[in-house]
């Protein structure tokens, strides 16, 4: 097992990517104790047997860049193959603000090829590969050196087995014609928007029971807070406070330190100091938003006037039609696509594109009366007008 420990070699392994068709990626990484991922090993594979063509990327050790892996990652002659790739993808935005390009996703191309929703590698190795997968390192701790052998030969199985997984996908999407599908689904995970989270909109994760405006003013300008200092301290989020600290917070509108120090949910480190004060300073400021300014809830489902048999029959030809055409059903919409369907509405990602092709045209039928729906007790008789 080789393992690139220079800037040198890691620029002499993407000279031998040079005319390869594509490069299988996969990368170890901690972030249990910060706020941005910390990555810890590199895994690169070419088509090939060859063991050069199989590394490992040091990225701990100093004087190391990854420029060539970036190079490597813009060459869009090359196809840089992964699995799950969103937190892999969002290391290297953050780290060196690159995208690999172009990309492909063989848990994405899995549930496109009919192998279920968010299959895991570990499945589609036993599946394609016929191979078992040792996986008694998953939970390792990647950032302590040296790696043991054991430890590196689980790291590279990790995109040696990617290669045929890749091989074999590819041209199931080639029989099939669905490559545009999936390149589709790929869109959200070169897109900046995904991996950057804007303090002003991090109260938008909180998950709340009431759509006050005040309350939510207030969460907002907590949620900012917390989200700027943990970004700036390289922290996780609930080491400043968790969310239900947080709502809390919101609840109880604490105007001084003593107020805190009642708080049941809030740690003890934000009781005091910066925390405390960035905390108070928050809540005074969400009290005083102008209410012309308060947020506002992105959630139109609660207008909607959604027939319950409808949704259900959606949901039902939903699954009959993904099973006939062999792809996974939250691919071509989600529960709440389907209800905005049911309730009449079009503007929904499940009939545009290629979605349509598999769903559309029999949900809009159905939605639009050629099949009515009888409800009697607990049975919803299927009526063709």
């Amino acid at each position: 097992m080789i393992t690139l420990t220079t800037t040198e070699e890691l620029a002499a392994f993407r000279e031998r990517a040079k005319g390869k068709p594509y490069v299988t990626v996969d990368t170890e990484f901690l972030r249990e104790r910060t706020y941005y991922s910390k990555l810890c090993l590199v895994q690169l594979a070419l088509p090939s047997d060859a063991i050069e063509d199989a590394v490992l990327l040091d990225p701990l050790v100093d004087g190391l860049s990854l420029e060539p892996l970036y190079d490597l990652f813009r060459d869009e002659s090359i196809v840089k193959v992964f699995h799950a790739a969103r937190q892999d993808l969002e290391i290297f935005f953050i780290e060196g603000g690159v995208f690999p390009k172009p990309l492909f996703d063989t848990q994405v191309a899995a549930m496109v090829c009919g192998f279920g929703e968010q299959v895991g590698y570990e499945t589609l190795v036993r599946k394609i590969s016929r191979l078992p997968l040792d996986k008694t390192s998953r939970f390792t701790d990647w950032s302590r050196r040296p790696l043991t052998d054991a430890q590196k030969t689980y790291a590279l199985a990790d995109v040696t087995h990617l290669r045929g997984i890749y091989e074999h996908l590819s041209a199931e999407l080639a029989k099939t014609g669905r490559h545009a599908w999936v390149e589709e689904e790929l869109e959200v995970l070169t897109t900046p928007a995904t991996y950057i989270v804007e303090p002003s909109e991090a109260w938008r994760r909180a998950k709340t029971r009431t759509n006050s405006g005040k309350f939510l003013a207030v969460v907002r300008e907590l949620a900012k807070f917390r989200e700027i200092y943990a970004q700036t301290r390289n922290i996780p989020r609930n080491r400043v406070y968790k969310d239900d600290a947080m709502l809390e917070l919101a609840s109880t509108k604490p105007v001084n330190e003593q107020d805190l120090s009642r708080s049941r949910l809030l740690l003890r480190e934000a009781r005091r100091g910066d925390i405390a004060e960035g905390i108070l300073k928050a809540v005074k400021a969400g009290l005083e938003t102008d209410p012309a300014n308060y947020p506002k809830v992105k959630n139109g489902q609660e207008k909607l006037q959604v027939n319950p048999a409808l949704s259900d029959l959606l949901r039902v030809l939903l699954k009959a039609k993904a099973e006939n055409v062999g792809v996974a059903q939250k691919l071509v919409a989600p529960v709440a696509d389907l209800d905005v369907i049911a309730a009449g509405g079009r503007n929904v990602p499940a009939l545009r594109g290629w979605r349509n092709e598999v769903f559309g045209a029999d949900a809009l039928r159905l939605c639009n009366g050629e099949i009515a729906l009888a409800a009697k007790g607990n049975h919803v008789k299927i009526v063709t007008l």
